[in-house]
């Protein structure tokens, strides 16, 4: 069967990878997003499934438009006369004339209806879900909510970070990808119910901002789970929390507890924490001991 990629991200990579280790799969061409600048320097860099791609050395055509909403890339599909096109964390919305040109499958990271959107895996970490998983969907035109084809699901645990989860879920994806794809005819789909339906938000850098004094140890821990690395966890004034563990403590709300070899513990609003290595704004990562000594802090000290 000819199947058509589309995927950015390294959990569209793990998917990609799985495909073109079938040999009853031909993927002749991988649709991405532009290459874009990153960092302070802003160097062009391409997706991480381009990467991969030309690493490689994939017999495959890359293809980044701007948008699909043109003739251009109509045609630049349509010509590979694909039986399937898959799409996994592609980034753009697909036009309903690309949808209508073969069966669309889209593998979102959620128990669909659960958690439609931008962040599903982050937002069953910070909701604390006992299950997580994958739902294979065919594409309509609204925004995840079309028939469900299939799913695979995971349980977590208190500690799971959302790197881990990522990680499992886009083998998870792989799998249920390639099961879909050989299956699809014997599939009957199944649609969403409505009132179930969820929505997970796009992530923005002040959603990791945290407070000692006004949220719970383990409200904050949650928090660090879902966005590490990105955007992270910070206090107001930009004191970065790289690396932090849930211990056993009380005490007045931001006020340090106890201070160990090369970590430090913080009352929060209730628990603590353990804070192991911190990044003071416009610094390198140091531990937290390196901080409190440079501050001249000491047990019953505020942070900041």
């Amino acid at each position: 069967m000819v199947v058509i990629f589309m995927g950015t991200p390294d959990y569209a990579t793990t998917i990609f990878e799985k495909l073109i280790t079938c040999n009853d799969i031909d993927v002749p061409l991988l649709i991405t997003q532009p290459d874009k600048p990153v960092g302070r320097k802003q160097v062009l860099t391409p997706p991480h499934i381009k990467e991969f791609a030309l690493k490689k050395n994939l017999e495959v055509e890359i293809y980044q438009p701007e948008t699909l909403k043109n003739i251009e890339a109509y045609e630049k599909i349509k010509s590979h006369n694909p039986d399937f096109i898959v799409v996994a964390a592609y980034g753009q919305i697909l036009p309903k004339n690309i949808l209508e040109i073969a069966p669309c499958i889209n593998l979102h990271a959620s128990l669909l209806p659960k958690y439609r959107g931008a962040s599903p895996i982050q937002a069953s970490i910070l909701n604390g879900d006992r299950f997580s998983g994958v739902t294979s969907m065919l594409m309509s035109e609204g925004l995840d909510c079309g028939d469900m084809l299939g799913f695979g699901y995971i349980e977590l645990d208190e500690h799971i970070r959302v790197g881990e989860l990522f990680e499992k879920l886009s083998l998870m994806a792989g799998d249920l990808t390639i099961k879909t794809l050989r299956n699809f005819d014997n599939i009957k789909p199944i649609k969403q119910f409505e009132a179930d339906a969820s929505y997970a938000k796009k992530i923005t850098k002040k959603d990791g901002l945290v407070s000692f004094e006004t949220m719970s140890s383990k409200d904050i821990y949650t928090k660090f789970r879902a966005f590490s690395p990105w955007p992270g966890i910070f206090l107001e004034n930009g004191l970065k929390l790289i690396d932090i563990e849930l211990v056993k403590g009380i005490g007045k709300p931001n006020r340090i507890i106890a201070i160990e070899d090369e970590s430090v513990i913080v009352s929060c609003k209730t628990g603590a924490l353990r804070l192991k290595n911190i990044q003071p704004k416009s610094k390198k990562v140091m531990t937290a001991a390196e901080f409190i000594r440079g501050k001249r802090l000491e047990v019953g000290s505020s942070l900041v």
